[in-house]
């Protein structure tokens, strides 16, 4: 899945429910997606939260077949900046 692919993905969840605070996926030479209110914008923006995540995990993780959680203590995502922020991901992963 292509990073469009996933801003669209995580776009219809912000339609749905949108965030308050922004968060970045930063997946390194892949790119960034940031999602600020209620648009997901593809590229590096500034973010109150960061997750760098590979795009490969970041697919699993958009496609329900990675749970956060683990993928965090096994070191396939880490955090920056507000770890609350981060929490509120599930909303738009419904």
């Amino acid at each position: 899945m292509a990073l469009t692919d996933i801003a669209a993905r995580l776009q219809r969840g912000l339609d749905e429910k949108p965030l308050e605070n922004s968060i970045k996926f930063d997946c390194g030479e892949d790119g960034a997606i940031t999602l600020d209110g209620d648009t997901a914008y593809l590229g590096n923006r500034a973010a109150d939260c960061t997750i760098r995540i590979s795009e490969a995990n970041l697919a699993k993780l958009i496609a329900g077949k990675l749970n956060p959680m683990t993928a965090f203590a096994m070191g396939k995502l880490k955090v920056s900046g507000d770890m609350s922020v981060a929490l509120k991901l599930s909303q738009v992963l419904g």
